[in-house]
């Protein structure tokens, strides 16, 4: 009779920390580079600077290339996920607490349970259905708190601008899932984050062409650099070695770790003390996250779970 055995903890599961680490410290850094440098002028560096390092490693893969029907289809994809999604997340963290950002961007899996459905890709049965349900009560807990910051109105659109973005990554991710059946990660990574990188270099050039080059500190640069290379490449690079290795339920229970991390590191770093509601709010994320993850999905087409915001991925 043979048994199910767990799976050993190894060099993934660390990889995998790592990444949650960068990914959760990442919000608080990027919120340090704005304090000297304009947003729109920061995100296209730091983008700009991903898509080369992306494009050179990818460079030493041996697998073909897409298609060029798919290579255009998939730089169309990076505009959403890479260039509108980063858009909207830096003119957020521009006006909100970092630890807003890091909780209403952790109930991306939300948005794209949401738009799979609505585009025929799987099904959820309730349990699923009443998880999203909290996690979107806690980002409303989340986002009507801002308004109590400093800034007012201002925090407030800076949550709610997060969390439009977090929808155009969704929409991305869900509509990126045929693509990762082909396609090598690198090759896929590359070409949506060039696309995504010349809108956002696009958008910043007149903000560039004034920069005072010699005037940015090592630190600034420091900033430009982690949430360029750290949180665009290292961390997105293990991400796709867990999913690999491990599957994606198992690396996702890792992504879950980043709210926590990143709250307190803007405590730490940026003395973003949590309030009630942004407890609670965080307390119902986890919750229908967690409830989320054990709800069986029905698909309807063939299917493999989509990248998820670092960030979202989740990414950040």
């Amino acid at each position: 009779m043979s048994s199910e055995t767990r799976p050993a903890f190894s060099s993934t599961d660390v990889g995998l920390i790592v990444m949650s680490l960068i990914w959760g410290i990442n919000y608080s850094v990027v919120k340090a580079g704005l304090r000297t440098l304009e947003p729109i002028t920061f995100n296209g560096l730091r983008v700009l600077l991903a898509a080369v390092v992306l494009i050179a490693v990818a460079s030493t893969v041996r697998q073909a290339l897409p298609a060029r029907a798919d290579i255009w289809r998939l730089a169309a994809l990076g505009l959403i996920g890479n260039g509108l999604y980063q858009l909207l997340f830096i003119l957020g963290m521009s006006r909100t607490r970092a630890g807003i950002a890091a909780l209403v961007v952790s109930a991306g899996p939300a948005w794209i349970a949401i738009i799979s459905r609505l585009l025929g890709r799987e099904r959820m049965p309730l349990r699923g259905w009443g998880g999203i349900g909290l996690q979107l009560a806690g980002v409303g807990c989340v986002v009507g708190s801002s308004h109590a910051f400093d800034g007012g109105d201002s925090a407030m659109l800076g949550a709610a601008l997060i969390a439009s973005g977090s929808i155009a990554w969704a929409l991305f991710s869900v509509l990126l899932v045929p693509y990762t059946q082909t396609t090598h990660p690198l090759h896929l990574s590359a070409i949506t984050m060039s696309s995504g990188a010349l809108l956002l270099v696009s958008i910043a050039m007149p903000g560039l062409v004034r920069l005072d080059w010699t005037a940015i500190t090592l630190t600034e640069w420091g900033a430009v650099a982690y949430a360029g290379i750290g949180a665009l490449v290292i961390a997105y690079l293990l991400f796709y070695r867990g999913v690999r290795i491990l599957g994606a339920t198992r690396t996702a229970m890792y992504g879950n770790l980043q709210p926590i991390i990143a709250l307190s590191f803007a405590w730490a770093m940026l003395g973003e003390q949590p309030t009630g509601w942004q407890i609670l709010g965080a307390s119902l994320i986890m919750g229908g996250l967690l409830l989320s993850r054990t709800a069986k999905l029905q698909q309807t087409s063939a299917h493999i779970a989509p990248v998820t915001p670092p960030s979202v991925p989740t990414r950040s």
